[in-house]
């Protein structure tokens, strides 16, 4: 599903942000990326996401080397990938219904689709009855279930977390988790970076540490490690 092959990633600045990175990640993998600030995560998920290259190496991602892959062809790969941000990002001036359904739009999917994706969704994550509200009407852990509705509303392959429990409270962190482990087990392959190490611990899945832009643990049902 993933696989990165010999990745360096230095900066103008000369500063090397990851370097010898080899890995795959297998199709409905779960995997919690730690380690402490600094040590490459905000990098790693960049590169996946093809918003930065990589000095060196290559990074296939559902069979395509997206390291060769022409700028008309990224949106393509984006239609693969669903990602959920520490601060939500949605649309202000968008309803619920209408932040979901832009997620959909701008991968041209029709109006018949989108009619019956975006409720399906929405219900799925618990907001079926917010779907006309705009999100300053809703609570911390409401605006991260849209954003995680609008992550998945496309079916994507891979679901990229960055952070998505930063921002909440312990117990509606582990509500959001409750969704994301239920997007895992309909076979979505899942990366959340995250400095959550209660929830790493508890969770027992996969854990890849970085440290100094390199891996230095891989460990199936692993523990965060590290002292905050």
């Amino acid at each position: 599903m993933i696989e990165m092959i010999n990745i360096l990633k230095e900066y103008k600045n000369e500063t090397t942000a990851l370097s010898n990175i080899n890995l795959t990640i297998e199709k409905g993998d779960f995997v919690f990326l730690v380690g402490p600030s600094g040590a490459g995560k905000s990098t790693f998920v960049k590169l996946l996401l093809k918003e930065i290259e990589p000095t060196e190496g290559k990074i296939i991602v559902d069979g395509t080397d997206i390291t060769k892959l022409s700028v008309r062809k990224i949106p393509y790969l984006r239609r693969k990938i669903g990602v959920v941000f520490q601060d939500f990002r949605l649309l202000q001036n968008k309803t619920v219904y209408e932040n979901v359904a832009f997620a959909m739009e701008i991968v041209e999917a029709t109006s018949r689709e989108v009619r019956r994706q975006v409720p399906m969704i929405l219900s799925m994550v618990g907001l079926s009855g917010k779907a006309s509200l705009y999100p300053e009407e809703l609570s911390g852990g409401e605006q991260q279930r849209v954003s995680i509705a609008r992550a998945i509303v496309n079916n994507p392959a891979v679901l990229i977390a960055d952070e998505p429990t930063g921002n909440l409270d312990p117990d509606t962190a582990w509500e959001i988790m409750k969704f994301i482990k239920q997007i895992n087990r309909r076979g979505t392959t899942i990366v959340m970076a995250t400095h959550a190490k209660d929830i790493v611990d508890t969770m027992q899945q996969r854990v890849i540490a970085l440290e100094g832009g390199k891996i230095v643990r891989d460990n199936r049902k692993g523990v965060y490690g590290y002292e905050d």
